[in-house]
């Protein structure tokens, strides 16, 4: 959700140190620890996120590869860096509404009604977000699969030239 390490881990941090504090406010009737956590971290993250907005930098964390020592499988795992970068970017310029449910069920694999009482709505919300923000990331996604198409074939037909 952070988009940033250091921020992370201060949520991290902020959210177990709520949980110490305030031990009275968890009702195991209301739902599993997990839930409770997830709900105190989205909180503790959306704050922080009205506070830095309205950008998010993401490019910062990743260490850049030297191309000119690059081999063929260092070509490979570049590739995938770069599509795991483009997903990311893609994700972490959802809406937060839309964001909140591919992190909680995709990423973190958290059922859908789990992800309701997180985020405090109904589980057909849950649903109708997470189906909406699948069909945005299909279409920022699509000009990437294009150009990966298109860089493989011309990778196919080099090989035979």
């Amino acid at each position: 959700m952070t988009g940033r390490p250091e921020m992370a881990e201060d949520v991290a941090q902020e959210t177990f140190m709520v949980l110490m504090n305030k031990t009275s406010a968890y009702d195991e009737t209301k739902g599993a620890v997990n839930s409770f956590l997830l709900g105190i971290a989205r909180n503790q993250v959306l704050s922080r996120l009205r506070q830095e907005r309205p950008i998010v930098p993401v490019d910062e964390h990743y260490e850049e590869i030297d191309h000119s020592a690059l081999m063929r499988n260092q070509l490979s795992a570049f590739a995938k860096k770069e599509r795991i970068d483009v997903v990311r970017k893609a994700v972490l310029s959802l809406p937060e509404h839309y964001r909140e449910v591919v992190i909680l069920c995709e990423l973190q694999e958290v059922s859908y009604a789990e992800t309701a009482h997180i985020l405090n709505c109904a589980v057909g919300t849950v649903r109708s977000r997470l189906h909406r923000a699948r069909a945005i990331l299909a279409e920022k996604l699509e000009p990437a699969r294009d150009q990966s198409s298109t860089a493989d074939a011309l990778k196919s037909t080099r090989c035979f030239a």
